[in-house]
């Protein structure tokens, strides 16, 4: 089993609290990620659930014991770091097999429960070398692998990709998410990289600034953000926001409100459009803008755009062959609607 409550769980430093008040419940079996920009307080959270760090007020409960006084050794979880923090002088089995040792496992079982880990995570033929002969990817493997001889109740991964190249951190999505669940077991993940979070959670906790914003599905979080804050965090190129004009406002911000917010609400300040909702067309088409830097992804171009008289450029994605336009050219902007999304003066999404 490895089910967890987190009851308004608080964490200071002297006068100065950095975690204030969270609620969460992490189901067993599940795989959660704790996403958000840095300091906002998801290490940290981690670190208290390990026991690495004390927990200033709050309860927390592993599977319905209280664990907040309990030793890191003694609440079933294992916690895989950003560093490897391998011993160099030992071999890959050994590494492994190290706490399994300092149980006082003996040999014979020690070997046998390395050998089926090395299996799962496909490193076999890696068990007799040193970590200075392996590679970023392996070397976090064995990390991965000397958590998992523990059998332990929830893993907990801080950033563990984060030193790897762009090519190696999908492959080692794709491995964890399969290793997820072929072990069944809780994981709880941090990263700031909301592609990680987007495609390796269960559900995700959304943290800003010591608090939980939102906590749900990723395409569930992805559609309908609480606010602003978790709209613009999640989703790359991050979305638009078009905020209400006030005043003597320029024409091109004007036009823009306008097609932008057809179906806005008077409680409307501004509307929030992905860049995959927004469209190229002739100038006559919708609200005239320029283009200022034209990413050809091959399949997909990213386009940047400035409506006349506005400061802050739009993104756009879109096809390939829509996206054949180049810098300085003009174009017109239509919007997909249906996707749309609208926030109060507080940033909270409106109904």
């Amino acid at each position: 089993m490895g089910h967890l409550a987190l009851k308004g769980i608080r964490k200071s430093y002297g006068d100065t609290a950095v975690i204030h008040g969270v609620d969460l419940e992490v189901n067993d079996g599940e795989f959660l990620v704790f996403v958000g920009p840095s300091g906002c307080g998801k290490s940290t959270m981690l670190r208290m659930i390990a026991g690495l760090e004390s927990i200033s007020a709050g309860e927390l409960l592993i599977d319905g014991t209280r664990a907040n006084d309990l030793r890191p050794a003694d609440r079933g979880a294992a916690m895989v770091f950003q560093s490897y923090a391998l011993y160099p002088h030992m071999t890959v089995a050994e590494n492994m097999g190290f706490s399994l040792r300092m149980a006082g496992v003996n040999k014979a079982q020690r070997n046998a429960v390395v050998e089926r880990t090395a299996e799962v995570l496909r490193i076999s033929h890696l068990l007799p070398r040193l970590p200075k002969a392996l590679s970023g990817g392996e070397r976090q493997r064995v990390a991965i692998g000397r958590a998992i001889v523990r059998k332990p109740k929830v893993f907990l991964f801080d950033e563990p990709l984060s030193n790897l190249d762009a090519a190696l951190r999908v492959t080692m999505r794709i491995e964890l998410s399969r290793l997820h669940k072929e072990l069944g077991t809780t994981m709880i993940y941090v990263t700031h990289d909301q592609v990680e979070a987007m495609t390796m959670g269960d559900r995700i906790a959304v943290f800003n600034k010591g608090r939980v914003e939102q906590l749900g599905a990723p395409m569930d979080l992805y559609a309908r953000p609480a606010n602003e804050f978790v709209a613009t965090f999640l989703g790359a190129p991050r979305i638009n926001l078009i905020a209400r004009p006030v005043g003597i406002a320029p024409a091109g911000h004007v036009a823009l409100w306008n097609a932008a917010a057809a179906q806005a609400s008077a409680a409307t300040h501004k509307v929030g459009i992905r860049p995959e909702h927004l469209h190229l067309g002739d100038v006559e088409q919708g609200v005239m803008a320029e283009v200022m830097l034209a990413e050809h992804l091959g399949d997909a171009s990213i386009i940047h755009l400035r409506v006349e008289d506005m400061d802050e450029l739009l993104t756009a994605k879109v096809s390939a062959h829509e996206g054949r336009v180049v810098a300085g050219q003009k174009v017109g902007l239509t919007f997909d609607l249906t996707g749309a999304l609208a926030f109060a003066a507080d940033g909270v999404l409106l109904p």
